[in-house]
C-alpha cells in the first residue's frame, strides 16, 4: 500500500483515539485491552476459508463500526459507541500494517495484495 493511504489511514486512527477521548468514559486501559479484540474473528477460519473471510471482514469493515457508532449515538448508549469506536480504531490500524479486507481464497488474499510468508 502507497505511504500516503497508510498515512490516511493513520490518521483515521487518531480520529479513532480522538472520539474515544470525547464521547467515552471509559478508561484509556480498556481501549488497548480492546483494540485487539476484532483478531478473534480470525476463529472463523475454522470453518474454512470461506466462512473465514466472511466473519473477518464483518468485523473489519468500516461500515459496520461505523454503524455500531451511529446506532450507539442515536439510541444513547456508551457500550454501542465504543465498540464502534474500537472496531474503527482497529480496521484502521490493521491497514496501516497492509492487512486488508479477506477474499475467500484464504487469509493471505487481501484487498491490499498478499500478506505472509509466501508473498516474501
Amino acid at each position: 500500500m502507497s505511504k500516503l493511504l497508510k498515512l490516511e489511514e493513520a490518521a483515521l486512527f487518531l480520529l479513532a483515539l480522538l472520539m474515544f477521548e470525547q464521547q467515552c468514559s471509559y478508561p484509556w486501559w480498556m481501549f488497548a485491552a480492546c483494540l485487539l479484540l476484532p483478531d478473534l474473528s480470525m476463529l472463523g477460519y475454522l470453518g474454512g476459508p470461506k466462512t473465514g473471510a466472511y466473519v473477518y471482514n464483518f468485523f473489519h469493515h468500516k461500515a459496520v463500526a461505523l454503524a455500531f457508532y451511529f446506532a450507539g449515538v442515536w439510541f444513547v448508549n456508551e457500550p454501542l459507541v465504543f465498540i464502534g469506536i474500537i472496531l474503527f480504531a482497529h480496521a484502521n490500524m490493521d491497514r496501516v500494517f497492509g492487512y486488508g479486507l479477506k477474499h475467500i481464497t484464504g487469509f493471505s488474499d487481501t484487498h491490499l495484495g498478499k500478506i505472509g510468508k509466501e508473498c516474501g
